[in-house]
């Protein structure tokens, strides 16, 4: 499918940068732009600027770029279509239907046979459940208390004691081909004996995208198998990273604040109890991408892990990811029982309600978990926490936030605030030293980029950013100079943008569907160019465009098929090279951007 580019410009135009940004990141303004911690990588000091002018993004940390449509995609996990869909329906614009191209429809007709053999499976074990053969899953279902109401709702089912049966239901009554359930991650293959069914005897729980489809499944065997929980495979539809057992029903209860669980039956006894905004992890950690889902839908998460030592923990490591999310997080202690089904199996929904009136700030409960490593009656033990505390304190980028919680920390643990302030400082002035040297996480240094298509980057960031370097290289470069794939199609559509009066880079990145090829783009249109004077920027600019005219016409002369006339036009272009490097000219560009 594919909508005129008049269109995607007046959706992209209608919906200003800064304003969906806003939405979703804590901007401020600067100068000419916005600032926020960048919401695709975790960070403390804010990397990630705005243009309301060019109307365009870009992170100096992760790299991430691109305009408001690419926005939506890496945000949203979406697809093209489906963020220009998003931003329409922001917009109020109405989008026509559209004929698919042969690949586009492939690509999406295919999805949609995942998603109703999904649909299928779920139905198929929904029916199964109230079977002879599913009374194994219902005992057990009725057994943890759950009512036939919250069964239904959550589409709870069972899958036969038999390894074929959800196979032959989907091959031989629904007609699926095997290419589809082969990709489809409801079963597993053997040369030798064909399909089997991926769950069988086991009480099934259906896994939603926010819209409510079902993308995957999370099965509880009945009996002593092993594993005793199975989740669905990373798929084409299910990656457990980006998801949320739940989330399709919290996510209309939780403006103010959602409850996070490790398991889908504490989610699912929750919402039993009236408790509507919980959700459950889906047998991870919790990662950076579940926490900035959360924030899209909620402001604050209560943590209801289980009380034990493995819970505590994950609770500790989950409380700095939901912070880095912008979210607001307090613990709910469910001691002495062990997780919240048990709760309020035991206690009931009023002692859990007082429990949460009273959860403990999730990072005073990290500070205080994180004492009991030390013996604060030893003056040295303490020295030690005290300084542990001050590298996290260092951690908040917001300098009164930081000292709120600076005096909380030295009121409980009898610490000299002015002391631990100035601690503090030097930890934290430390550690943006060492973040300048940092090596990558793994130890191995990247492999830096071909050296030809850093130039040619770099002359697209010139043209892009500043407003004369087009006029200033006129005749000396063009687009047939950049022979790197993705810069000639950049400089293609930014030259004509540039003749007709001014380059609109945001609409340009419009001409990309693939996320990938948005992202580059717009990293090479919102690249900076670092000079300390205008001297500086003028050499930078004029080595730049040297080395493109050399690499281009060394290119060019490589790949000569005999053509004496373009042979010649070769030979003068080595001529103007030389004779402008032995003129020592120097070109200008004004010291500004746009």
């Amino acid at each position: 499918m594919r909508y005129s580019e008049e269109l995607i410009e007046e959706i992209r135009a209608r919906n200003d940068i800064v304003d969906v940004i806003g939405e979703h990141v804590k901007l401020r303004r600067t100068g000419g732009s916005y600032v926020g911690l960048c919401p695709f990588h975790a960070e403390k000091t804010p990397s990630f600027s705005v243009s309301p002018d060019r109307q365009l993004y870009y992170c100096f940390g992760c790299h991430a770029a691109g305009n408001v449509i690419t926005f939506e995609m890496q945000y949203q996990n979406a697809g093209f279509l489906e963020a220009v869909q998003m931003l329409a329906d922001r917009a109020g614009i109405e989008l026509p239907k559209q004929e698919f191209t042969k690949e586009a429809k492939e690509k999406e007709d295919r999805r949609e046979l995942f998603l109703e053999a999904y649909r299928a499976a779920a139905a198929y074990y929904i029916y199964k459940l109230g079977t002879p053969q599913g009374k194994t899953g219902l005992q057990y279902l009725k057994s943890r208390g759950l009512s036939d109401e919250t069964i239904k709702r959550f589409g709870l089912g069972y899958a036969g004691k038999y390894s074929d049966e959800l196979y032959q239901y989907l091959k031989k009554k629904k007609n699926f081909d095997d290419r589809i359930l082969a990709d489809s991650g409801l079963f597993t293959y053997n040369e030798k004996y064909g399909f089997s069914d991926r769950f069988w005897n086991r009480v099934m729980f259906p896994i939603c995208d926010v819209r409510g489809r079902v993308i995957g499944f999370g099965g509880r065997v009945m009996g002593d198998g092993k594993p005793k929980y199975l989740n669905s495979p990373e798929s084409e539809l299910f990656n457990k990273r980006l998801n949320l057992f739940g989330l399709q029903i919290a996510r209309a209860h939780g403006r103010e604040k959602m409850f996070l669980c490790e398991g889908y039956m504490d989610a699912i006894s929750l919402h039993q109890a009236g408790i509507e905004n919980a959700v459950a992890s889906l047998g991870t950690a919790l990662t950076p991408q579940q926490a900035r889902l959360l924030s899209r839908y909620t402001k604050e998460v209560y943590l209801m892990y289980d009380s034990d030592g493995a819970g505590v923990n994950a609770a500790v490591r989950a409380v700095p990811i939901l912070m880095e999310a912008g979210l607001g997080t307090r613990i709910v202690d469910l001691r002495p029982h062990k997780d919240p089904d048990e709760f309020i199996k035991t206690l009931g929904k009023e002692v859990l309600e007082e429990r949460i009136r009273n959860a403990e700030n999730g990072f005073l409960f990290t500070i205080r978990q994180l004492s009991t490593e030390f013996d604060l009656r030893d003056p040295e033990g303490k020295t030690r926490f005290e300084r542990a505390a001050a590298a996290r304190l260092a951690t908040f980028a917001d300098e009164l936030e930081r000292n709120n919680y600076t005096e909380a920390v030295c009121r409980h643990y009898r610490i000299q605030p002015e002391a631990m302030k100035r601690l503090i400082g030097r930890i934290a002035a430390e550690g943006t030293q060492a973040e300048r040297y940092r090596e990558p996480k793994s130890g191995i240094r990247k492999k830096s980029e071909d050296g030809t298509k850093v130039t040619q980057k770099r002359m697209l960031s010139f043209l892009a950013g500043y407003p004369d370097a087009y006029e200033a290289s006129a005749g000396l470069v063009g687009p047939e100079d950049f022979f790197d794939p993705m810069c000639r199609r950049i400089a293609d559509l930014l030259y004509e943008q540039l003749r007709n009066g001014g380059a609109m880079e945001a609409r340009l990145l419009n001409s990309f569907s693939e996320l990938e090829e948005q992202k580059e783009a717009a990293a090479v249109l919102e690249g900076r160019i670092e000079a300390a004077d205008q001297a500086a920027l003028d050499r930078a600019f004029t080595d730049t465009v040297i080395k493109l005219m050399k690499q281009s016409n060394a290119m060019h002369m490589d790949a000569w098929n005999g053509d004496m006339d373009e042979l010649s036009r070769l030979m003068e272009k080595k001529a103007l090279i030389e004779r402008f490097e032995g003129e020592g000219k120097v070109l200008h560009v004004a010291f500004r951007e746009r």
